[in-house]
Parts: C-alpha cells; structure tokens; sequence
C-alpha cells in the first residue's frame, strides 16, 4: 500500500517502514491449498452440487468463484469480509484462484443473500463428496461419528437467536459430527439456542448412517455420544443400518440399584487405594422397545467408603469386554479439540448476519475450510505432524513472503530464500502430487 506514509522507528534511527514494498504477498503458501483443491477437483465437484439461483444479467464474479475466495480468506485467517476489499488485489490470491480481480466485502454479502435452504442442502451433498474422496486417497476402512452440540454466541437480534439454559447465553445451539478417528467435519447444522441437545438427531445422523452403508458397505460404522444423546432414535437409527454405538447414560434410580447390586465388596481391598469395577447387565428404559446391554463403571476413591457409578448403552458384542467399552468411549474427548479447531481456526460460530439462514452458510462454508485444511493434514502430513492446528499450519507453511513474477511464457511465485521450513513445504507438496494416482 503506498498510501500510508512512511514512520521512523525509535530503535533504529537509520530504519524507516512503510507499506510500499510492491506487489508481494504475506500469503504465498497457499498454493498449498489451492493444490489440494484441485486435487479433489473442487471446482467441478461445486458445480456438480451447487446450484445458485442468479437473477443477475451481468456480473463481473460468479458464485463459485466467490465461494472459493471466501473458503480462501477463511484458512489464510481473515474472518472479516472487508479484509476482500485489499486481498482482491493480492497477487498471491488472484493466482491461485486464477482471478485478474477478485470480489469485494459488497460483493460477498450480495452472493451470501443468494442463498436458500435448499442450497444448504446442497453445501452439506458437496461436503460428503469431497470427505469420500479423502477416504478413498487415504483408504478409510472404518468410521467413528462423533456426535455432540456446541453453542455458537449472537451479538444482536439474529433470527432464531435464544437463551440456552445450559451455557446460560444467548446464541444458536447447532449440532456437529466429527470422524473420531481422522477429525473430518462429517455434518453440521444451524439450530436455534434454545434447541434441546438431541433435538432433530434422528433426521441429522440417518443421512449419514445410509450414505455410509450404500457407498462403504464394509465400512465398520461405530456412533459415539453423551448422554444428551441418550435416545430412542439414536439406538433404532444404529440397529436399523448395523452400525454400532457406545452412548452415554444419565444415572436413574433403578441404574443406581443395578449398579450397587453388581459391587463386589471385599474385605481384601485396601481402603487408601483407589479401586475400580466394570460390569456389563441388560436393561430397558421404559421408552425402550427391547432391552439392550449397559456397561457399568463403578469407581471408589482412595478413601472413600461409596462407589460413584457410570453407565454406557451400547449394541456391540458381549465379546468386548466393559472396559474396552469405557476406554473407546472416553476417546471421544478428541471431538472438543475439532470443535476447538473449527471454531478458533475457522471461524465456525461467527454469526454476524441478521438472518438466520445466511449464518447458516457461513457456518457450512467454514465446515469445507476446515476440511479443506484437514485433508492437506492427512494426506500431505508426516504421522507425527497431523496433530498440527490451523494456527501452526500457516505460521509454518502458509505465511510465506512471496513475490509473483511474470514472463513471457511462465508466472513464478518466488517464496522467501529464508523460509525456515521450505524442507517441510516441499515434502507437503510433493505428497499432494502423488495422492493423485488414487482418485
């Protein structure tokens, strides 16, 4: 930018700084992602779902593009949409969205009005096409969906804003899936916050089941939630598709009986020692068509003369011991760092628009950003680095100085000579390169 004016800083007498360095870009690792987009042919993949309906007789932007450039600005780390009105002018940017000039801040809220529900339909139809794609390349055989709710805030009068009882705020209270074992945003949808934690469950998590068991039928499909989940629908959904599950119970009087029936007290045990028994008993609710197996854990502390009892329903065999039962579910605790993840790295929960639906696209629009990123994590990572956060992710690989030279025939963008971990981003580039034999 040259029109800021030039400051002289204190340390340094010699040294002033200024905005007008030329046409270079903070941003340059980004063809990182862009090669992961065409990888997974993004743009096509779009098409092929989305269908925006545009009156518009002349437009300089498409809908695809937009959509591209917002999911671009979204893993660079800039959640405001006026931050357009400087990166349309990024060279980094146009190139690897092959853009001359690229939407504005105005621009971007007219294509977000565009939206309608049944677009949202098709957000979610082009988000489960590009996760199948990333399981085949990384050759996927099993699948755990986490499923859990989180709270998303509102500053404002947004549609369908509400207090939820539970984070004692105002805000939406949408529903999410996870894979508990790769971490890709499998679904999410916008609610209402002062939706109950399983309202909708049944209509959320079928889609996924039947996707999952026509597509992958040998696919082992294992559901996980907390007791919020503790429903009917859940268990008939997973009987119905034979799909496992592992879900929390809400202790009730007669589990509490059951539980302290099964301790085994004995006078051989140390008091001073923490002691810990498993069980596993038949038991049906009485919303319950059929009795179905829980798994008891029941734990005394050091000192403590009473158990404190946990309970898990679930349909796998009595061949998996309570234990194992408890120690799978209790992996579920990695879906708080995808939530984490998703929120803090990708802007999940930003709900600046009055309406309701256009909330509901940023939301999904930020579900394909993160999976975006997720998918360059799983197949253009080393094992160890996979855990890396979108944070780390771009001060690494992404935040590279880059300058954008044009010739005759050819455009090279020229990365800083003193980029500290080159060696890592050729590696990640080198591996995207070779994940294109398998689609």
């Amino acid at each position: 930018m040259t029109s800021l004016h030039k400051n002289q800083v204190k340390f340094n007498s010699n040294l002033t700084i200024s905005h007008t360095g030329g046409r270079l870009s903070s941003d340059s690792g980004l063809v990182l992602v862009q090669e992961v987009m065409n990888t997974f042919d993004f743009s096509h993949v779009a098409k092929q779902w989305l269908h925006i309906k545009d009156k518009r007789v002349y437009f300089t932007h498409d809908n695809l593009a937009i959509l591209e450039q917002l999911i671009m600005q979204l893993i660079a780390g800039y959640s405001a949409d006026s931050s357009a009105n400087l990166l349309r002018q990024d060279p980094v940017f146009q190139a690897v969205l092959g853009k001359k000039e690229l939407a504005s801040q105005s621009s971007i809220s007219r294509f977000l009005d565009r939206f309608t529900e049944e677009n949202m339909d098709q957000l979610q139809a082009l988000n489960q096409s590009l996760i199948d794609k990333a399981r085949l390349i990384r050759n996927d055989t099993e699948l755990i969906i986490d499923v859990d709710s989180t709270h998303s805030d509102t500053f404002g009068r947004q549609e369908q804003t509400d207090y939820n009882a539970h984070y004692q705020t105002y805000g939406y209270h949408p529903l999410v899936a996870f894979d508990g074992l790769t971490g890709d945003f499998l679904k999410a949808e916008l609610r209402s916050g002062n939706q109950y934690t399983s309202k909708g469950v049944k209509a959320f998590i079928d889609p996924l089941l039947h996707h999952y068991k026509s597509t992958l039928p040998h696919t082992e499909i294992l559901v996980r939630g907390d007791s919020g989940f503790a429903t009917p629908e859940v268990y008939e959904s997973c009987e119905a598709t034979e799909s496992q599950y592992v879900i929390r119970l809400k202790s009730n009087r007669r589990l509490s009986q059951l539980a302290e029936h099964s301790v085994l007290y004995g006078d051989n045990k140390k008091w001073e020692d923490r002691e810990i028994q498993y069980f596993s008993l038949p038991y049906q609710a009485q919303s319950w068509s059929k009795p179905r197996r829980v798994c008891i854990r029941s734990i005394r502390e050091a000192g403590e003369l009473l158990f404190h009892h946990a309970f898990i329903v679930t349909n796998l065999s009595d061949n998996v011991s309570p234990e194992v039962i408890f120690s799978l579910y209790g992996k579920r605790g990695t879906m708080e760092n995808f939530i984490k993840e998703a929120k803090s790295g990708f802007y999940f929960d930003k709900t600046d628009s009055p309406r309701f639906l256009e909330n509901h696209v940023r939301m999904m629009i930020s579900v394909l950003a993160y999976n975006l990123v997720n998918f360059l994590k799983t197949i253009g990572f080393e094992q160890v680095n996979r855990g890396m956060t979108i944070h780390s992710i771009r001060l690494t690989l992404l935040k590279v100085a880059g300058k954008l030279v044009k010739t005759g025939r050819q455009v090279y963008l020229k990365l800083s000579s003193y980029h500290v971990y080159q060696t890592e981003f050729y590696k990640v580039f080198e591996r995207l390169r070779r994940s294109r034999q398998w689609i």
